[in-house]
């Protein structure tokens, strides 16, 4: 065979080669599931849906919303955590599911660390400290100061043992020298109506749950569980101004299972940054009493995973909740 033969004969199955190649997959090419590890109608839901929406309108593939709520989040968070490492499963959830249940259960299912790649930090929901209008205590001021006598024995209601208004109610006590009476209840809507009737004078609440019954009357909100007043609500003072340090705010964000193709993460994370910058997605979200988180990169959002990790394993432990 010549030199000239050889040389085409090469190229020709170089050719080939090439043709017989499969083209690499445009992601997104197909729909992608969003995993939302909490109940429909809920503020996650809700955060979910609005930027699942917005995300699909900027990469122009559609992203279906899949409730898995459940054991506190973790049946859907294990189940995003097992799901394929290709993109087209994602996780929106919340910090208590993330950040307070590994400390929590003694087997939640899943790391919250490594099992899951920060996408996007989406935005905080603030909870509010509400009290009965009936109850004497005006303001977070009056509250603090009677709560501190000797002879007090005030309760508040939460969610159940080691729920978010369960363990803010801790770390108050825990910061401010209080002796708050927990009482839980088996959710949230059965702690809130029997502060609405009287029965127990407080609970936190969720922003978003909280707002109708603030504004109709029914409930004061005497303080904000945030580092800083919320928008909404600028009459009311950060538990902070009177208890430095207290922060408890919810925060919401975006994963994907470990593994994920570095790519397929950073086309995430772009459209992510697109959505949340986009201002009707903001106006949604300003009037569910969101507010949304300044741009963060995948390693800040990792490193707030983390400190919120230690803060609440703190808190959890001083508190004695478990559930299992």
């Amino acid at each position: 065979m010549t030199v000239r033969k050889r040389t085409l004969l090469l190229a020709a199955a170089a050719l080939l080669a090439t043709g017989a190649a499969p083209a690499q997959e445009r992601y997104p090419s197909r729909p992608i599931t969003l995993i939302v590890p909490q109940a429909a109608g809920g503020t996650n839901d809700i955060v979910g849906r609005v930027v699942g929406q917005k995300m699909a309108e900027v990469m122009g593939a559609s992203v279906v919303v899949d409730n898995r709520p459940g054991a506190g989040g973790n049946i859907g968070t294990q189940l995003a955590a097992k799901a394929p490492k290709d993109g087209y499963t994602l996780l929106m959830t919340i910090s208590s599911s993330q950040a307070i249940n590994p400390s929590l259960y003694k087997n939640p299912g899943f790391d919250p660390v490594k099992d899951f790649r920060p996408i996007a930090l989406i935005g905080a929901v603030p909870n509010v400290l509400l009290v009965n209008p009936a109850f004497p205590a005006r303001s977070l001021a009056e509250l603090l100061a009677s709560a501190r006598q000797k002879d007090a024995h005030l309760q508040y209601a939460s969610a159940g043992n080691g729920t978010l208004n369960h363990l803010l109610g801790e770390m108050l006590n825990n910061m401010a020298g209080l002796h708050l009476q927990h009482v839980p209840y088996k959710g949230v809507a059965p702690a809130l109506n029997d502060v609405l009737g009287g029965q127990l004078p407080m609970l936190f609440a969720s922003l978003p749950s909280a707002l109708p019954h603030i504004k109709a009357g029914r409930l004061r909100a005497v303080g904000v569980s945030g580092a800083k007043r919320s928008p909404v609500l600028p009459d009311v003072p950060a538990i902070d101004e009177a208890v430095p340090g207290y922060n408890g705010t919810l925060w919401i964000g975006l994963f994907a299972p470990a593994g994920t193709p570095p790519a397929v993460l950073a086309s995430l994370q772009q459209a992510a940054q697109q959505a949340l910058a986009a201002p009707d997605l903001r106006a949604k979200l300003d009037q569910q009493g969101v507010e949304i988180a300044p741009p963060t990169s995948p390693e800040q959002f990792a490193r707030l995973l983390q400190d919120d990790l230690a803060k609440w394993a703190r808190i959890v432990k001083a508190s004695g909740a478990t559930v299992d």
